[in-house]
This record gives structure tokens, C-alpha cells and sequence, in this order.
């Protein structure tokens, strides 16, 4: 699955880099950092938040911003205004302007872990290690602030709800994840580079991996509604079968996978749930299906959707009833190459050659964080998370994920030098 690769010695003759003595004293102050990046990921992770509901998580992260001097903008988001920037201006002389993100929201899963910190929220979870990006954030923000002075550009703190999934929009209808709102609102405005972190449990405490090109897939999700008419099924002819409709469109789309999107994209769709029907006796007047479909270019994504809707317009006609298609549209999330280099360079000098990694296969799971990097340059890594001697083994989104909190500090250090070295 991996390939280590060493940085490349162009960054480090390009980049601006404190003297050595600074490095030691920015990395010790981080260390001091540990039982506070420690307490903040155990109190978000025992108060978790869904999508856009984060307002207690917003309200910390926010404070802690403020009381280190970082300038803040509260409620950022076009359509659902949740989202908190901090700005951090250096003072070292005119420099690039990076953005770091990190994901704030939970999921859905009930925690089946038994810790001291456990969700105290029956059915929410930080399941997906958003609540060790959130602190390993806040850490990096504290820590660059402290050294403001040595800081050659600016730096962009992007805290994000809602990268777990997509709402409908009260301005216009649209599905949007916490990524969309934010960049709509113009987050992006005046950015150089942007990058994010996210845990890996595959990955053991003190790694990194990265994608040199294509990180994850555009995952898109779907809902198909088709309505027909009832009727008795001694008399089909009068009714407008739901059901048929549904089973139709299933048809058509996995010809379409089959047969019309390119066999040598990486495209998968696949359905979730299908409802239809209230009795055994009783013609269908109502049918709903979901799914995902999953690409990387956006030549695949764009035939695919169009498709849903030419065979969900095929399948209603057919049989006489009506239909109505919800689509979330995703987008694959692309590293530059430039930035590869950096994150990995940065690597390099917080964990070791070593431990510094080249991941050669894309995920076909979705990031949101691919609307930022199609927008900016910028980069996607994963940090280690895992420690098998400790069971910390369970993947993402499982009701026993956990992490090695000795990454958080890693993380913390990544962030401060990935910084430093921009120039």
C-alpha cells in the first residue's frame, strides 16, 4: 500500500527556516501544549456535534482563538453561517498566505467504547477523529501565535462544520456540505496554499501518508423519488406501477456503469435503500431509492449524474407516473504537487525520513476538502493514528474507533512546521 519517499532538497533550500535554536524552542513549546491539546480533543470528543448543529464546539474554538490574540470571524457560511476562521498575521515580512483546515462535526454512530471521555450523547460519535483535527489545530494556532514574530506570511485557521455529510440550503434548495457553505462565503479569497490533516488508524502513531495526486474520489449521494398512481392489482392497467418505475431505473443505471461510463475510470455506484408500497395487494403509487456514486474525474461524475436523471426520466415516462432526483455532487480531492513536497519535507523533520510516506492508492471514500484544493493548491495527508499494541485498530466511522492521543502532538508540530517552511 506504501512507498517511502525522502523530501525533496529543493524545499529545504527554498523555504524560509528559523534557525535551528528556534526550531528547538518552537518544538518545545508545543510539548507544553500536550495536556492542553490532550483535554480539548477529550472534552470535544465527549461532546460531539452533528453537521451544522456545532454550536458548542464553534463557541470553544472560538475563545481559545481570541484569548491567544488570533483574529476571529464567527458564523462563516454563505447559506448556514457555522463555520470559524482565525487570521494570523506574522510579523517576519511578507510571506504566503496558508490555510489549514480542520472538521468539526460527528456522525450518527452510537460509542461503544468505554472511556472516561465517551460521547455523553446517546447516538453521536466522534467517530471519524474530527475532534483530534479540531485540537491538533487549535494546538498549532496556539503555538504560532506564541512565535508570531518569526512568521513570514499569514495564516488561515479554518474550522468546518459539516464535512460528514450535506444539508439542504434554506437559501436555494441545494444539498452542501460545510466546505461548499464556507467557500461560498469566501473563504478562499487571497489563499496560496491550503491543506488538511485527517487520522488514519492504518496508519501507526507517528506517520505520515500522502497521495502524490489523486487523494480520495468524488463521492456523490443520491435520492430518486418516483410517483405513480394506486391502484388495485386486478386492474394494473388503470394504476401507474412505483414500483416498475424503480425497478426500471435500477436496470438502466447498472447498464450505465456497465456499459457507458469508461471501463478504465474508477467509477462504482451502488444503491442503499429502496421503500415503496404500503400492501401486499396494493399497486405502488410511491417509490424512493438511494446510493452513491464514486469517480475521480470530473468527466465520470458529470456522465454519471446525467444519466440518473435521463434514466429516472426514462423509467417514470414508461410507466406513466412523475419523478424527482436530490443529488449531494461530490468532487475528488487532488493534491498539488508542489504541496505534496512540503507536507512531506515537513515530515520529514517532525517524525523522520522514515516515517514520512508516499500512499500510491486513492481512496474511493469522499473528502470535502476537495472543493478547497480545486479552487487552491494545496494538500490532503493522513497522520497515523493507530497503535495495534494498545487496540487502537478499528477503522474510521466504527462505534470502537479511537486514536493514540500521542499523535495529537505530532500533528501539532507538523502543522507549526509545514508553516515555517513556506515560503
Amino acid at each position: 500500500m506504501v512507498n517511502r519517499i525522502a523530501g525533496d532538497r529543493r524545499i529545504t533550500d527554498n523555504a524560509v527556516i528559523p534557525e535551528a535554536s528556534n526550531w528547538a524552542e518552537m518544538m518545545s513549546y508545543a510539548g507544553e501544549l500536550k495536556e492542553k491539546v490532550t483535554a480539548i480533543r477529550r472534552d470535544l470528543h465527549a461532546h460531539p456535534e452533528l453537521l451544522y448543529d456545532v454550536t458548542r464546539t464553534s463557541g470553544m474554538v472560538t475563545g481559545l482563538l481570541e484569548e491567544w490574540g488570533i483574529s476571529v470571524q464567527r458564523n462563516v457560511g454563505r447559506h448556514f453561517g457555522m463555520g470559524v476562521v482565525g487570521t494570523l498575521q506574522g510579523q517576519a515580512g511578507s510571506g504566503p498566505v496558508i490555510l489549514l483546515r480542520a472538521d468539526m462535526d460527528a456522525l450518527p454512530i452510537q460509542e461503544q467504547n468505554e472511556l472516561p471521555y465517551k460521547s455523553v450523547y446517546p447516538g453521536i460519535m466522534h467517530a471519524c477523529g474530527h475532534d483530534a483535527h479540531t485540537a491538533m489545530l487549535l494546538g498549532a494556532a496556539r503555538t504560532l501565535a506564541a512565535f508570531r514574530e518569526q512568521l513570514p506570511g499569514t495564516v488561515i485557521f479554518v474550522f468546518q462544520p459539516a464535512e460528514e455529510g450535506a444539508v439542504k440550503s434554506p437559501l436555494d434548495g441545494r444539498l452542501l456540505s460545510g466546505g461548499r457553505d464556507m467557500i461560498e462565503a469566501g473563504i478562499l479569497e487571497g489563499i496560496d496554499y491550503a491543506y488538511a490533516l485527517h487520522v488514519m488508524p492504518e496508519l501507526p502513531a507517528g506517520t505520515l501518508g500522502i497521495h502524490p495526486h489523486y487523494a480520495m474520489a468524488a463521492s456523490s449521494h443520491f435520492k430518486v423519488e418516483f410517483r405513480g398512481a394506486a391502484g388495485h392489482h386486478s386492474a394494473p392497467h388503470k394504476a401507474a406501477d412505483a414500483i416498475q418505475m424503480a425497478a426500471q431505473f435500477i436496470a438502466g443505471i447498472n447498464g450505465l456503469m456497465a456499459n457507458q461510463i469508461d471501463p478504465q475510470e474508477a467509477a462504482v455506484l451502488a444503491f442503499g435503500t429502496l421503500k415503496a408500497g404500503t400492501a401486499i395487494n396494493v399497486i405502488a403509487e410511491h417509490s424512493e431509492l438511494t446510493g452513491t456514486f464514486r469517480a475521480f474525474s470530473k468527466t465520470a461524475v458529470a456522465e454519471i449524474t446525467e444519466g440518473l436523471r435521463r434514466h429516472a426520466s426514462a423509467a417514470a415516462a414508461a410507466h406513466g407516473g412523475a419523478y424527482r432526483l436530490e443529488l449531494r455532487e461530490g468532487i475528488a480531492v487532488v493534491n498539488d504537487a508542489a504541496a505534496v513536497e512540503r507536507m512531506l519535507h515537513a515530515a520529514c523533520g517532525v517524525l523522520g525520513e522514515e516515517q514520512a510516506i508516499l500512499l500510491n492508492q486513492p481512496s474511493l471514500a469522499g473528502e470535502d476538502f476537495g472543493w478547497y484544493l480545486d479552487r487552491v493548491p494545496g494538500a490532503f495527508a493522513f497522520i497515523g493514528c493507530g497503535n495495534a499494541a494498545e487496540g487502537i485498530i478499528h477503522a474510521i466511522h466504527q462505534p470502537q474507533f479511537n486514536i493514540d492521543e500521542d499523535m495529537l502532538m505530532q500533528g501539532v508540530r507538523l502543522w507549526v512546521r509545514l508553516v515555517m517552511e513556506h515560503s
